[in-house]
């Protein structure tokens, strides 16, 4: 047996031990149940990576100092501010390591509803569904069967507001916590160098989660959109007492 067929049998069984509780949509709430557990894996690192913030929000005056002290040098100014991190033990990309440890899982799901046959079998997954939208479907499939407010699309729709809310949500979140980062470091937006760009782009990543969400069969649509509600509480959570220039990195 392979391991993906292992995998297949593994999200097979959960679905039917939720089916008394989720009916059709059983395996669809095996997926976020697998969501879930993932996430509580890499809670660890999520941690880890908030802690890192702090100590990152803690060292802005003296980044912010280096490079008013090398604003003419800019390789003398990236060297010692990382020298600055390195002395501290802080790594400036450690908010990174959470969302990279969790590609495994969502290509792992992925190719679970991607594959019309799971070690040289039928892929019986594929015959699941969340409601009226198959799971190994996409939306450009929900688009040809019904349109946009199809039974099929709706579920689509409802997956669209989710990821628009907790972007909105995000996007408010994380403006603020520039502003008060900003502030803290007497308005220089490029404390850490290169972070200027960054903090640019940052109030709109989550708002890439539509188009993952609209090109990647249903099944990873529903693991992308769990892991982002997920990911939203998570830092609120974990950074509820750092109000200021927390989560640029993260």
């Amino acid at each position: 047996m392979s391991f993906f067929s292992a995998f297949a049998d593994l999200v097979d069984g959960l679905g039917d031990v939720l089916e008394p509780v989720a009916g059709t949509a059983s395996t669809a709430a095996a997926i976020v149940l697998f969501t879930a557990f993932v996430r509580l894996l890499v809670l660890p690192l999520s941690r880890a990576a908030a802690r890192g913030q702090k100590a990152r929000t803690r060292l802005q005056p003296q980044v912010a100092a280096l490079r008013k002290k090398y604003k003419k040098n800019p390789e003398r100014l990236q060297k010692a501010t990382l020298e600055l991190y390195a002395a501290e033990k802080v790594s400036p990309f450690s908010g990174i390591l959470p969302s990279l440890c969790q590609l495994p899982a969502f290509f792992l799901m992925y190719h679970l509803f991607a594959s019309a046959e799971i070690g040289g079998a039928p892929n019986t997954l594929l015959g699941h569904s969340l409601f009226a939208a198959p799971l190994g479907d996409r939306w450009k499939d929900a688009l040809a069967d019904g349109g946009m407010f199809g039974a099929h699309g709706q579920v689509y729709l409802a997956l669209f507001a989710v990821v628009v809310a907790v972007a909105v949500y995000n996007y408010r979140r994380t403006k603020r916590q520039l502003a008060a980062s900003a502030a803290l470091t007497a308005g220089d937006t490029e404390a850490m160098p290169g972070m200027g760009a960054m903090n640019k782009i940052a109030p709109l990543m989550s708002f890439m989660t539509l188009f993952t969400v609209g090109f990647v069969p249903l099944a990873a649509a529903l693991y992308v959109v769990t892991s982002t509600l997920w990911t939203a509480v998570e830092r609120t959570v974990l950074y509820r007492e750092e109000p200021a220039g927390v989560a640029v990195a993260a």
